[in-house]
């Protein structure tokens, strides 16, 4: 169905558009990932939950195979390629055990829409347009057929997933915790993640006045939103 929805006119090509970004592709996903283990669990517990990842890892290689039926196969490929970097049987097993993590993006995943957004009214942590970080496009990227599409999906989905968890955890330890490491190897470790580490946490040497004074200077009452030290809007004229 959501192979064809674009090729059934306007209608059709905008619900595909939607269901492309967040929240639309919250549903999607938990129609294929979350629902039916949430039945299976509810019809035949725990084995219900395996016969429903048995169904989905079946339906996911049905898919596969007919997706590269229906499409010429470019003279090369993701998979191929690596497999010959590698070996085959290794790039296969390393690509399936990362799914093993899926249900990790699907936790940060919930954190995002029922954890963050109270902070947003309670503290003013900055909002964010989920929509711009959670979606998927590689499908639109010629040469992705079957094997290839599915994971760089997948790979699509979980990046903005975890991008935009990471987005809203800088802004989290820069209002509650502006405090470098005494670990210089864990700041420089982290700093890629949280630059606020070099730009502005108080050093370990320093103290809790250091602390509060750097809140006052970074924060105020009349503060529409309470970004991380770095952040683009704080240079914004």
């Amino acid at each position: 169905m959501l192979y064809l929805l674009p090729r059934l006119g306007v209608i059709g090509k905008e619900i595909s558009d939607k269901l492309c970004y967040a929240p639309g592709i919250d549903l999607a996903l938990s129609y294929f990932m979350l629902v039916p283990i949430l039945i299976g669990s509810l019809t035949a517990r725990w084995q219900g939950v395996g016969i429903s990842l048995l169904a989905e890892f079946t339906s996911l290689w049905i898919w596969i195979l007919l997706h590269e039926s229906l499409h010429t196969r470019p003279e090369s490929n993701i998979h191929g390629t690596l497999s010959h970097m590698v070996g085959k049987w290794r790039n296969h097993l390393a690509v399936w055990i990362t799914a093993l993590a899926i249900p990790l993006f699907w936790f940060v995943r919930l954190a995002e829409i029922v954890v963050y957004p109270p902070l947003t009214w309670l503290v003013k942590l900055p909002k964010y347009e989920t929509k711009e970080w959670v979606n998927v496009s590689r499908q639109k990227f010629e040469g992705l057929i079957g094997y290839d599409l599915i994971w760089c999906l997948y790979c699509d989905w979980m990046t903005g997933v975890w991008s935009l968890g990471s987005e809203m955890l800088r802004n989290v330890e820069s209002f509650w915790c502006p405090i470098r490491f005494y670990s210089d190897k864990k700041c420089e470790n982290c700093q890629l993640d949280f630059p606020d580490i070099d730009n502005g946490w108080v050093l370990p040497e320093g103290n809790i006045n250091d602390v509060t004074q750097l809140l006052q200077e970074k924060y105020t009452v009349e503060q529409e939103k309470r970004s991380w030290f770095g952040h683009s809007s704080r240079t914004e004229k």
